[in-house]
């Protein structure tokens, strides 16, 4: 399998140079040349297999001969090592839980796959691989929580200034060793662009090896297809499911989308966005336009310039007509959030996290247009990380996982919004 960049058919790489490289030198993102189209047999059968091997058919793919098969499968088994239930809440609605990792987050899957195929490519490399990635929230954390302590990785995290809860910012402040948290004086947008311009700047990367674990990269973005098929396998309706996706940098719908076209049955996707509405507006109107972020409820979803949108208009050649018969969008503000997380607690005894109420909302939004109906939103992480106490008026347990940050100390350095402060350090240290 070779990619090509977004901006230049003409730069390609294999899945190794991808993940390394992280980001082409033209700022476009490495996307497949084909799209691996699944047998019929394997999805009509798809509840005759393991978590592991539903995992190593779509992503083998992709991979090529870059990692060897008996090494592939046990990256793989380490990366799905916990469980992702779809669990009923309506009649119409059910939720994919994507919160039962180690930082209770849907990223613990790509940063689980990235971190081990980059630690098994950078072994023998002459020179430390630095990983450079921007978060709105959960990224950080579960970047941190899967590379800590790899041998010859040192990652960078850049995160916005209090714009993260208090739970995410100790899961990515409070590792050391080979994790450094810079505390940007921004917003997300400003931490995502001066990641993309330290990998276009030619000199920095001649004398820092850099590559990014957002999910701009290919071994972040493509592990992801895995939760939807095991959605499926779960699903138990005759007719194929509406699919409600919390979205941000859009890399999560994307993979959704990705095995949508690779043979995964879906009716429909949704893209539920908070009041950050770029694609939202690209979807009702056909005109794109990036725009500042704005602070929210659902803070890793304050994204004002999705990155990720080029691959999903790569997806369908760049065809308006096309996309709108696959996906919609809805914007869902904060007024909303909040109803719908004491609404659906109150009548179905069910605790959303703000994501996961931004999809609900948008599914049921959905529904009220296309009555019968069923599908699934994805609970992206534990309520536990956000302020919903305040929202439900109760106190929250907290698991084990997040109970033992309070106990460490917050390791963080705050920087300006400058790629050239940026630089600097990661020349200097």
């Amino acid at each position: 399998m070779q990619y090509f960049s977004t901006n230049n058919k003409n730069i390609k790489a294999d899945f190794r140079q991808a993940t390394l490289q992280g980001q082409p030198i033209d700022k476009g993102l490495y996307f497949p040349e084909t799209i691996p189209v699944l047998s019929k047999d394997f999805i009509a059968n798809i509840r005759q297999y393991s978590k592991e091997e539903i995992a190593f058919e779509i992503i083998k793919p992709y991979i090529g001969y870059t990692i060897e098969k008996s090494v592939l499968q046990k990256i793989i088994a380490e990366t799905v090592a916990f469980d992702f239930p779809l669990v009923q809440i309506s009649d119409a609605i059910s939720t994919l839980e994507l919160f039962h990792g180690p930082t209770l987050a849907f990223k613990d899957v790509g940063a689980r796959f990235m971190s081990r195929c980059l630690s098994y490519f950078a072994k023998n490399a002459a020179r430390k691989t630095t990983v450079l990635v921007a978060t709105s929230g959960d990224t950080g954390g579960a970047v941190a929580n899967a590379f800590y302590n790899v041998e010859n990785v040192d990652v960078v995290i850049l995160y916005p200034s209090g714009k993260v809860s208090d739970i995410q910012e100790m899961q990515l402040t409070t590792l050391g060793n080979n994790i450094t948290a810079l505390e940007i004086d921004g917003t997300f947008d400003d931490c995502q662009q001066m990641v993309k311009d330290a990998f276009a700047d030619k000199s920095l990367n001649e004398r820092v090896l850099l590559t990014s674990a957002n999910s701009i990269n290919v071994a972040r973005w493509l592990p992801q297809q895995f939760y939807y098929f095991y959605a499926y396998q779960q699903w138990n309706e005759e007719q194929p499911p509406v699919i409600s996706v919390p979205s941000g940098n859009f890399g999560n719908i994307c993979a959704g989308l990705l095995a949508h076209l690779s043979g995964l049955p879906v009716k429909h996707f949704i893209a539920a966005c908070n009041e950050n509405d770029v694609a939202s507006h690209y979807l009702a109107t056909g005109e794109y336009a990036t725009q500042p972020s704005v602070q929210t409820l659902s803070n890793a979803m304050d994204v004002g310039a999705p990155s990720n949108f080029i691959r999903i208009l790569e997806l369908f050649g760049h065809q308006y007509r096309s996309l709108r018969t696959v996906l919609n969008s809805y914007s869902i503000s904060d007024e909303i959030t909040i109803e719908t997380i004491q609404n659906v607690k109150k009548k179905y005894g069910y605790l959303l996290d703000p994501h996961g109420a931004v999809g609900f909302a948008s599914l049921e939004l959905y529904q009220g247009l296309h009555k019968r109906s069923k599908g699934y939103f994805l609970e992206t992480a534990h309520p536990v990380k956000f302020e919903v106490e305040s929202i439900i008026g109760e106190k929250l347990e907290l698991p084990g996982a997040v109970k033992c940050l309070f106990d460490k100390k917050k390791k963080s350095i705050a920087m300006k919004a400058d790629a050239k402060e940026l630089k600097e350090f990661l020349v200097n240290g």
